[in-house]
């Protein structure tokens, strides 16, 4: 492929259709940035600026850009075989390998892995699954499903209607099914609390919508260990366990989405058990699954989901083209081995705890509300008045202003409105760790002082 010229891309540009932008302000000049190479925990852009990829990509690169295992072996992969489905009676030996090694890693009894392509259609595979499930369990009213305020769960038509509202503005989403629970979040919603307190709120608020809409009707609640996009928001101290107790209590399924939080993010392969002793009846997971170098997710069940959905007349009809394609089961099977040979996860445990200590310190800082998240999964939160935290208009955009000056200095930061999150590639060393730390620092002194806070 020939060197485009920055005007060259942004000509050809316009003809593509971002994710979640404003498209209107994208036809503004100097609006997008088009990276053209990666190596490590940096990026370059078509005018030649090495930057921090402060996002990860987009939460996913874990063991870092430009790893020749990966490519390697995706490139093997795909001298071997191209591609072949997992339809009917076929099966080939990268999805094979790749779906054992998924279940060994996975919590028991999660022993039975579904691959597709994203973190959407794994969480709309599950729901499949579990009305598909209940159906067979002579249960066909058990279809309602949990969520909550804050949650991100996806763009897909099923996904979305998991997410929290507000991504489905103007759009609508799926009528009727999805329950949203109060949001975990004690800075906005419980401040005077403690967390006990807020926590038993929390659990009444489950409760009280399990009778209401009654158990009999309800098959599974959904749960992000951290909330991801909808702000990096960490529930209290021992929700998760208290809220998979009361789930096993009313024969509700509970849904770990750790489409962001697996793979070494909060230093674990996966936070449910090991960070939060959660054992869910299900997991769900992508982006770090390959690091990004391949689209691919999971769905990973546990055998009493299994057993029924593979009983002698339960016929599943669900599958798409490209489900355990060879290349990307390549590629996460090479992630993989470079996440434990490595040791990538365990050295997150210290690393990812000097980010997270650095970024808390961040909350000396007039404009910074609360910086919360756990490891290399964080957020901050921009506010006007820190002592009555009082917030930003929606349309002032802080997080916008704050991520533009964080790049000027050559870190890419991703704003979600007055909220910044912070997901770096999970292969930082101390040295650059502090350097997106003073970065940030100054980022954020520069637009706190152009709008006078």
């Amino acid at each position: 492929m020939n060197k485009l010229t920055t005007d060259e891309i942004l000509t050809k540009d316009a003809h593509l259709i971002q994710s979640f932008a404003n498209l209107h302000a994208l036809k503004q000049a100097d609006a997008r940035t088009a990276i053209v190479a990666a190596e490590g925990a940096h990026v370059t852009d078509s005018e030649g600026n090495r930057l921090i990829d402060g996002i990860g990509g987009l939460w996913c690169v874990n063991v870092g850009h430009g790893r020749r295992e990966i490519i390697d072996a995706i490139t093997e992969q795909l001298t071997t075989l191209d591609y072949y489905s997992t339809f009917y009676n076929f099966t080939h030996p990268a999805a094979a390998q790749l779906a054992e090694k998924v279940a060994s890693l996975a919590p028991e009894p999660l022993n039975n892995v579904y691959f597709a392509n994203s973190g959407s259609v794994a969480n709309d595979t599950a729901v499949r699954m579990l009305h598909h499930y209940n159906n067979l369990r002579g249960k066909p009213e058990k279809k309602q499903i949990l969520s909550r305020m804050g949650a991100y769960h996806g763009s897909t038509h099923m996904a979305m209607a998991l997410t929290t509202p507000g991504y489905s503005t103007g759009w609508g989403a799926v009528e009727g099914l999805v329950h949203h629970l109060k949001a975990p979040h004690k800075y906005r919603e419980a401040p005077e609390m403690s967390d006990a307190e807020f926590l038993a709120v929390l659990e009444q608020d489950m409760l009280d919508a399990i009778h209401r809409i009654g158990a009999e009707n309800i098959c599974a609640f959904f749960a992000e260990p951290i909330q991801g996009a909808g702000g990096v928001i960490t529930a209290p101290p021992g929700y998760h366990a208290a809220m998979r107790r009361i789930t096993r209590e009313h024969d509700i399924m509970y849904v770990a989405d750790e489409v962001v939080t697996a793979w070494g993010r909060l230093g674990h392969m996966f936070a449910s058990e090991d960070v939060y002793d959660c054992v869910p009846d299900i997991i769900t997971t992508a982006k770090g699954l390959t690091s990004g170098y391949q689209p691919l997710s999971a769905t990973i069940i546990s055998d009493e989901i299994y057993d029924v959905i593979s009983g002698p007349d339960a016929m599943f009809l669900h599958g798409m083209t490209y489900s355990g394609h060879p290349a990307a089961a390549a590629a996460a099977l090479a992630n993989i081995e470079i996440l434990e040979s490595e040791a990538i996860p365990a050295r997150v445990q210290t690393t990812g705890k000097l980010f997270e200590g650095l970024l808390r310190g961040l909350e000396d800082m007039d404009m910074v509300g609360e910086v919360r998240g756990s490891h290399f999964m964080m957020g901050i939160e921009f506010v006007r008045n820190k002592a009555t935290r009082e917030e930003f208009p929606a349309d002032a955009n802080v997080g916008g202003l704050v991520a533009k000056e964080a790049q000027k200095r050559g870190l890419i930061a991703r704003a979600l409105g007055n909220i910044m999150i912070l997901s770096p590639t999970l292969i930082m060393d101390e040295p650059l760790i502090r350097e997106i730390e003073a970065t940030l620092r100054e980022s954020i002194a520069k637009v706190s002082a152009d709008i006078g806070i």
